[in-house]
């Protein structure tokens, strides 16, 4: 047999676009066409939805990585925290939410870094000016 005819037939044609789950696509304005949306996109637009913290890129990737639970009393908590830590004058707290630290820059409302239960134990906080344990 001849092998490039042999060839034709052994690799599959596929045409066409793969097609997204509607929960996983956005339109943009501008252009029209959809684009994929990450789990991170969704993560930071519900922290937005129910709080006026902001996650820096390091801290969603913590919360993602670590498993983080930030359900929205969690986060009622931590933006109490945020609040008294503010009242106080602390511009870098860690805030303590049940089993969960929070590094957060009071100043700009922005969440530096979380650490989980699992990784509290033998760790080293650096560059804070107090703690708030709510």
């Amino acid at each position: 047999m001849d092998p490039l005819f042999y060839n034709r037939f052994s690799v599959p044609v596929v045409t066409g676009t793969p097609q997204v789950p509607a929960s996983q696509e956005k339109k943009t304005q501008a252009t029209g066409q959809i684009e994929e949306v990450s789990f991170r996109d969704i993560l930071q637009q519900q922290i937005r939805a129910n709080s006026n913290l902001e996650f820096s890129k390091h801290a969603v990737n913590r919360v993602v990585q670590r498993n983080i639970d930030i359900s929205e009393s969690k986060m009622a908590r931590l933006n109490e925290g945020v609040r008294m830590a503010e009242e106080k004058g602390l511009n870098e707290p860690l805030i303590l939410v049940d089993s969960t630290a929070f590094i957060v820059n009071v100043k700009n409302n922005t969440v530096i870094t979380t650490v989980s239960s699992n990784d509290l134990k033998g760790n080293i906080f650096t560059n804070i000016d107090g703690t708030v344990i709510i």
